[in-house]
């Protein structure tokens, strides 16, 4: 496999350094980008226990349209889109299979964990109620969601992950993964890696990370083609293609975003915010962000403190 780009990482820890294991929630808001695109070295189980979601894995898509249970392998680009507005969400444990290590070097370590971190063998891609495995993965799935102190039916979006330092939590979860790592071992599940990889999704990498590190600068249709050798023309429609948007409203969207961040985390002006984000124009940028957010940036930043005092 090729070396991955690492500033295309996610900026997250999930959960902590010493117990590297979150669980996390999302709920629509209404149709469009549930998560966007983005990959991390860490195994992600996603719960779908309804509604109607577009979700895409390494350019692939996948449609849920009922209960389902999917599996991200570190280092796949993936996202989600809601497809109706009243769709329910999905929840999600992100894993470092280095939290299930056995110092014995014993046959499920040297057979099972220690290939699935470096890559060898692969979660398969999703599971559904129709297959055997699926009811007593999806048990141990919410029994992992219990020992994080969530309740079943709690129905908030939980967006910055659930952590925990309890040791009776941490041992109840990594035996209920140790669990599914059975049940998908002992079904025949887990599948060797091809050596090839796609060129596609590292072309997609690659300019979703120059992306990342340009968007307060000017950024030209030419200098995305340029990463990765292509002409303007062609790499338009392969990234419409592969992201479902052209590169001009994925640049704006993620600059909207960044904004976003801004007026909730600093007390920046909204000028400086504005020029932050690789606007020049102050009167494009309220244009933007009020057909984006639905309201102004000063009432964006009031209603989040608000939120915030709330919450605290």
């Amino acid at each position: 496999m090729q070396p991955h780009l690492p500033t295309l990482k996610e900026i997250c820890l999930h959960g902590t350094k010493s117990f590297p294991c979150a669980f996390y929630q999302t709920r629509p808001a209404g149709k469009g980008t549930l998560v966007k695109h983005h990959w991390h070295d860490e195994v992600e189980i996603l719960y779908f226990f309804g509604g109607d979601f577009r979700l895409e894995i390494n350019m692939e898509q996948f449609f849920v349209r009922s209960e389902a249970l999917f599996f991200i392998n570190p280092g796949e680009l993936h996202s989600i889109f809601t497809e109706n507005a009243k769709s329910s969400g999905e929840d999600a444990i992100v894993f470092s299979p280095g939290i299930l290590n056995f110092d014995s070097y014993d046959t499920a370590q040297t057979q099972l964990i220690q290939p699935i971190q470096n890559g060898r063998l692969l979660f398969p891609r999703f599971l559904l109620p129709k297959d055997e495995a699926f009811a007593p993965v999806r048990d141990a799935f919410l029994e992992t969601m219990r020992s994080f102190g969530l309740p079943l039916d709690e129905a908030s979006a939980v967006k910055n992950g659930i952590v925990t330092d309890d040791l009776t939590s941490q041992l109840f979860i990594k035996s209920s993964l140790l669990r599914i790592l059975a049940i998908l071992s002992g079904s025949r599940l887990f599948t060797p890696t091809e050596k090839n990889y796609d060129k596609r999704v590292e072309e997609i990498k690659t300019v979703l990370t120059y992306i990342r590190e340009n968007y307060k600068d000017k950024i030209y249709i030419q200098d995305l083609a340029r990463q990765v050798n292509m002409n303007a023309q062609y790499f338009c429609r392969f990234f419409k293609r592969s992201i479902g948007r052209s590169p001009m409203e994925y640049i704006n969207e993620y600059r909207l975003k960044q904004s976003l961040r801004l007026l909730k985390e600093t007390d920046l002006p909204v000028t400086e915010v504005c020029l932050e984000c690789g606007y020049n124009n102050l009167g494009n940028f309220l244009r933007s962000f009020k057909k984006y957010a639905g309201t102004t940036p000063l009432r964006y930043r009031r209603q989040s403190q608000y939120e915030k005092v709330n919450i605290s």
